[in-house]
């Protein structure tokens, strides 16, 4: 779950509906200066369905010690510090079947995500927040994501589909960086983030080489991008949002009954070069 504070309560957007947003910038990006991805259709179902593992977690969401949602929020942005609000085995699980139930559809997908969970949680996890014996339950997790990469590596490269350039190494790490960028640039969205950020990785150009994205807020959800990495000078993405009233709840049972009870609205990402 992510989480946008409000006047009189909070704005939940699941982990699939930031996703889905995700996608929809993956599929507006590239101009004269920015490349678009390329095999797209496989790009673009891994940025766009990275998190569907987490559908069920989500409908369930939870509260912190404080009594707020437990959420992804602005306080986490660029470094990942929550672990002590969560069961690291059933986060482990979760992250590893939102990588799993894509890679079995198509392995190309697959590994971008699981490229993705692995830098999560090694770049950006804050490993002092995780207890020693929670630490070795983290390293094992990763070592058998870096197993399964290789894996899906091999059925990549036996992919008679897939052309060379498509398949090599350099070309899934730039895809992997679009991930990272649309994905960064939809939690930004999602929790209403106000300081200036960019988008994590130098992004591939068509004339060769790589330029960072800068992220400049502009008003709540409008941002302004530099240099600019779409083709129309303004775009406007809706997504998915419940909002439910009060900023602290007695228990995960009080914040469950009021998500569902909450109709799904459209909130707006507008994005201006």
């Amino acid at each position: 779950m992510l989480r946008i504070e409000s006047e009189t309560g909070w704005w939940l957007i699941t982990h699939p509906d930031h996703a889905y947003l995700a996608g929809d910038f993956a599929t507006a990006w590239g101009n004269e200066q920015f490349r678009k991805p390329e095999p797209r259709p496989r790009v673009l179902k891994g940025i766009a369905c990275h998190d569907d593992g987490w559908a069920a977690r989500d409908a369930h969401p939870s509260i912190t010690r404080q009594g707020k949602p437990s959420a992804f929020s602005t306080e986490l942005v660029g470094k990942y510090s929550a672990f002590e609000e969560i069961d690291l085995e059933e986060y482990l699980a979760v992250r590893d079947h939102a990588v799993r139930i894509i890679a079995e559809q198509d392995p190309y997908a697959g590994l971008l995500i699981s490229m993705h969970t692995y830098n999560l949680l090694t770049a950006h996890a804050d490993r002092s927040t995780i207890a020693l014996e929670d630490l070795i339950l983290l390293d094992a997790f990763l070592g058998r994501q870096r197993e399964y990469q290789r894996e899906l590596n091999a059925a990549i490269v036996a992919d008679a589909s897939l052309s060379a350039v498509e398949a090599a190494e350099q070309t899934i790490l730039e895809h992997f960086h679009l991930l990272q960028a649309c994905d960064n640039l939809s939690l930004l969205t999602c929790v209403a983030f106000s300081s200036p950020a960019h988008l994590l990785h130098p992004l591939p150009l068509n004339g060769g080489g790589a330029a960072e994205v800068k992220v400049v807020p502009i008003a709540p959800r409008h941002f302004r991008l530099a240099p600019w990495p779409f083709a129309e000078p303004e775009l406007s993405f809706a997504f998915s949002a419940r909002h439910v009233a009060g900023k602290v709840f007695a228990d995960s049972q009080s914040l469950e009954a009021a998500f569902h009870a909450a109709p799904i609205e459209q909130l707006t990402a507008t994005l201006s070069a």
